[in-house]
């Protein structure tokens, strides 16, 4: 754990700030990190050890800083397995944040629509999901400074009360949520029409390509999780249109005012 370790003394470097919060952003949502007051910025290019982010909408960036008197850190730059990354080097970000003394994680994604009443903009609280992979950042013998356990499988990975109080919260300024399973597959490339209707049978109502080993991960290193899906596009085979990148990034644009409320709401309570 020695990238850990170096990594934790560059930050500190630059900011003794220990976050109460960590959120993990997902494509098209980068723009949140804007609502940090006194924002310091780190590039994740500069952190010894940390992985390099290679999509479109990631920008791999840590930034710290205050909302309404709280600390937090956002991550910008997701860190996706079909990047090349193995998936314990993928959730190298968590690790970093529970080093920071993170003990509360808000996971954000773009997902794709399964359950036929979520259109493109609906906002999914994570409340299970189905490991499709296989693969799980617990597998192995690495080293860790944090209490962790392989068994984390056992516990529930999305806290229920918190999730429950983030749904009022949205419910009180007027924003509709809905709440869901979501399916981790490996990617890069969009399922195929007959996995979608495979997943629709298992109980999936959202799919999309990370978040599943973050949430593993924090969970193994004791921290609370809340997990947030912004429904992007149909699904494979529910709609006419072709599927594409650029489709996610504008939707995710579209939503950032409510996504911004909610995050303050969030914090704030």
């Amino acid at each position: 754990m020695s990238d850990l370790r170096l990594a934790l003394a560059h930050i500190r470097q630059f900011t003794d700030i220990t976050p109460r919060f960590g959120l993990i952003l997902g494509s098209g949502l980068s723009a949140l990190a804007d609502l940090v007051r006194d924002p310091v910025v780190i590039e994740t290019s500069q952190i010894p050890g940390y992985p390099a982010s290679t999509v479109e909408g990631h920008v791999g960036k840590l930034v710290f800083g205050t909302i309404d008197g709280v600390s937090l850190v956002f991550v910008q730059g997701r860190l996706h397995v079909y990047e090349g990354h193995s998936v314990f080097n993928s959730t190298f970000p968590v690790r970093l944040l529970a080093g920071l003394g993170v003990k509360n994680l808000v996971v954000t994604n773009a997902a794709g629509g399964i359950n036929p009443s979520f259109k493109p903009g609906t906002l999914m609280w994570i409340t299970d999901h189905i490991n499709w992979t296989n693969l799980n950042p617990l597998i192995g013998s690495a080293p860790s400074p944090f209490p962790t356990s392989r068994q984390a499988c056992h516990v529930k990975f999305y806290d229920s009360e918190w999730t429950t109080k983030a749904q009022n919260l949205a419910t009180n300024l007027g924003i509709p949520t809905s709440t869901g399973t979501y399916l981790w597959t490996l990617g890069p490339s969009y399922e195929t029409k007959a996995e979608i209707r495979a997943f629709k049978l298992i109980g999936a109502d959202a799919v999309g390509m990370s978040t599943v080993p973050e949430v593993i991960q924090a969970r193994s290193c004791s921290m609370k999780v809340l997990g947030l899906s912004t429904i992007t596009n149909f699904a494979a085979g529910l709609s006419n249109d072709e599927l594409n990148h650029q489709e996610v990034l504008e939707v995710g644009r579209r939503v950032r005012s409510d996504l911004e409320r909610l995050v303050l709401a969030l914090i704030a309570d």
